[in-house]
């Protein structure tokens, strides 16, 4: 399996918020920016203010796929949404301070404050009222790495709500390092013990099944969320990083609503079926892993089996996690190392990409950056699996 690491005890789990930092000192001297007590995200690029909210789901109908003995799968799902001016001024948190410590606990960063992560600074109002029509805002659902927290992807989660989106983010519970719940519970990756060659099989089918029931309930009669109401029925899509974006692929097999997606440097899983997937698709990889003839040949079969729309895109100097925060915030913290791709600039290309993928299937609005390389990106290059080549 692709992006998969060693760690303690021998057990092979996907790389997760920080864990891909661990092996660049601190202080680093390819470091790009100067150590701060406080990290923060960059501005949103759309003209909303941006809300947040969290929302715990329950869903009786199954068991737990990692914890047996949980008669129900219970999950934590964070929104951000368009907010109306004025209003809430509490800044949405990024993490807890428990869910902090554990975070760094698992990265093994040692001289790094416990707390920092829960003092990094977001962009998002808290519980802000949301704006628009009814059924009028398209919904992404996002899906991060395995043993991340669904919070390693508020940078573009922000953004794409800035931008007239509806984002709700997914923690898969007993897949992240640390999971809390609003009685106070706190779980914690389980999965990472798991061993077997099915397991990337069965994780993806878990997060499929996740993201049918999040979108059950986000477009119920009565939703439990009071901004659901804006939600686009016939208008939503999904995008993931790693374990998050092999699992787009199998959310759209299994559920037709989620009419558009994107892999975020994710070795694959669910093999599409001869019948093909004809609904519009977008890779977005390193250059180093995701090539066309390189070292992950997943993209390849699926990139047969892709019938719509589609597109392979790597960008050079990424880092498997730089599409997520870690880039950002490693750099912040004095822990970046000298990959030739700053945290900045990572952000800026995963909201760029990621957005005009989005506002062109979503919003049907033309987006020729998705066509051609681009002076502005030049990092950014368009495969062409044929030639096997990426320019």
């Amino acid at each position: 399996m692709g992006h998969i690491r060693k760690v303690r005890g021998g057990v092979a789990v996907l790389a997760g918020l920080l864990a891909l930092v661990i092996s660049a000192s601190p202080a680093s001297a390819g470091s790009s920016a100067t150590p701060t007590s406080t990290p923060y995200l960059p501005k949103p690029t759309g003209p909303h203010r941006v809300g947040a909210a969290s929302l715990y789901l329950k869903d009786a109908s199954r068991p737990d796929p990692w914890v047996p003995t949980a008669k129900a799968r219970e999950l934590m799902i964070s929104l951000w949404y368009p907010a109306k001016p004025g209003g809430s001024e509490r800044r949405a948190p990024y993490v807890t301070p428990k869910e902090s410590e554990l975070l760094v606990k698992d990265a093994e960063l040692p001289g790094v404050p416990l707390d920092v992560l829960s003092k990094t600074r977001t962009n998002a109002f808290l519980d802000a009222k949301p704006a628009g029509r009814q059924h009028s805002l398209p919904l992404v659902v996002l899906s991060p790495g395995f043993s991340a927290p669904r919070s390693s992807l508020t940078a573009l989660a922000e953004d794409l709500a800035s931008r007239g989106h509806v984002v709700a983010a997914i923690d898969h519970t007993y897949e992240t390092v640390v999971t809390t719940f609003p009685d106070g519970r706190i779980t914690t990756c389980v999965a990472c013990e798991t061993k077997g060659e099915v397991f990337g099989e069965k994780a993806v089918e878990s997060r499929a099944a996740d993201v049918a029931f999040v979108l059950d309930q986000l477009t119920a009669s009565k939703p439990k969320w009071k901004g659901a109401s804006l939600i686009d029925p016939s208008r939503i899509a999904m995008a993931g990083q790693s374990l998050g974006g092999a699992s787009s692929i199998a959310a759209m097999l299994k559920d037709s609503r989620v009419r558009a997606g994107i892999n975020m440097d994710g070795t694959t899983f669910a093999s599409i079926p001869q019948s093909g997937l004809s609904r519009p698709f977008m890779f977005l990889g390193t250059q180093a892993m995701h090539s066309p003839g390189g070292k992950d040949g997943t993209w390849e079969r699926d990139w047969k089996g892709l019938t719509g729309w589609k597109r392979w895109l790597v960008v050079a100097g990424a880092e498997h996690s730089s599409f997520t925060d870690v880039p950002l915030l490693a750099d912040q913290l004095g822990l970046g190392g000298d990959t030739g791709l700053t945290g900045v600039r990572s952000v800026e290309i995963t909201r760029r990409y990621v957005g005009a993928f989005f506002d062109l299937h979503l919003g049907k609005r033309a987006q020729p950056l998705l066509d051609k390389p681009s002076a502005r990106y030049p990092e950014v290059k368009l495969c062409s699996v044929e030639k096997k080549t990426c320019r």
